[in-house]
Formats: structure tokens, sequence, C-alpha cells
């Protein structure tokens, strides 16, 4: 039996988002993506060259549970729980793209000038994936987690440098997607 749906409504995405916040404040746990990325390095042995991955990495072993489930989780809801029509873009949206010569994703999450088989051929392409990778990486780093980890954990944890964290990634992407983005391309 195929359960097919369109995109989730909001408040069944923000009820499971919140019981599984629930869930680990509960069990004195904090969720956050980068977090998972420590982990696997230190596991790997990255703590030979850096102190920043000695952690005792045996106890966030469970976060590691974190990154499987979404995998499995995006692997259902892509196969037996989606209508097949990917990401529906904003029409406007669609036209300020094309404004910049980036071809509309078409359901996808990212354009192909970006993902397709092509994009590693363009040294432009290449050069703003390398450097909004570094960006991100020092960002994560430098903030003390990725924007799950704030957005969701800290916000709901009610922490203030969460929300100062928060305020400064939307204030970021409205930079980028406003003014910058428009430059480059």
């Amino acid at each position: 039996m195929e359960f097919i749906y369109g995109t989730w409504p909001w408040y069944v995405s923000g009820t499971l988002m919140a019981v599984v916040m629930l869930l680990l404040v509960y069990f004195g746990k904090s969720f956050g993506m980068s977090s998972n990325l420590r982990t696997l390095c230190s596991i790997g042995g990255a703590g030979r060259f850096s102190e920043f991955f000695r952690p005792n990495w045996r106890e966030q072993k469970w976060n590691l549970m974190v990154v499987l489930g979404a995998m499995i989780g995006g692997f259902i809801a892509y196969n037996y729980l989606s209508d097949g029509s990917g990401v529906n873009l904003n029409p406007q949206t669609v036209t300020e793209l094309q404004a910049m010569n980036i071809e509309a994703p078409n359901g996808k999450l990212l354009p192909e000038l970006f993902a397709g088989e092509d994009a590693l051929k363009n040294p432009k392409t290449i050069a703003i994936l390398l450097i909004g990778g570094i960006l991100v990486g020092f960002g994560t780093r430098y903030a003390g987690g990725c924007t799950s980890g704030h957005a969701i954990s800290g916000l709901s944890n009610l922490q203030l440098p969460s929300l100062i964290a928060v305020i400064g990634f939307f204030i970021g992407g409205l930079v980028m997607s406003w003014f910058l983005l428009p430059l480059i391309f």
C-alpha cells in the first residue's frame, strides 16, 4: 500500500519537532547536526590534529542516531509519503532567479548551476561552493553550533546565545539573498 501526500502542514511537522524536543529535554540531551560532524571527526582520529576534536565522543554516539534517522526519514518521506512534485517555488522567486541567469530547480532542492553535472566544471561555481562551505564551517564553529541546533534546540531551551545566533543567521541570509547573490550573478 502506497501513501501519497503533498507537503506536510506546518502544524504536523511542528508538533513532531516539539515532541522530539520534549523527549530530548526529558533525557537531558541537546540536538544539533554540526555536533554529529564533530563526533564523526573525533571517531576518525581528528583529535590528533586539533583539541576541538578531543571530546569524549562515546558520550555523543546517541546523536549519530539523529543523522541515521534523518537519512531514513528522508528516504521514507521521499519514496512513500510524497507525491513526487518536489519543491514548488513561488513564481516570483523563479522570475528573480531567471533574472540572475539561474534556472529554477524544477522540483529539486538546488538549481542545476550548483548541483548539476556541469557544476564542478565551472570555476565560478567551484569558488562559490568552496567559499560558502568555508564560511558555513567557520560560522558554525564560531557560533557554537548550526542553524538546526540553535534554532530548534537552543531556542526551545530558552538560551539567549541561540536567540542571538538565529538573529544573525536570518540577517546573514537576507544580506546574501538580497544583496550579495545578485552581485555575484
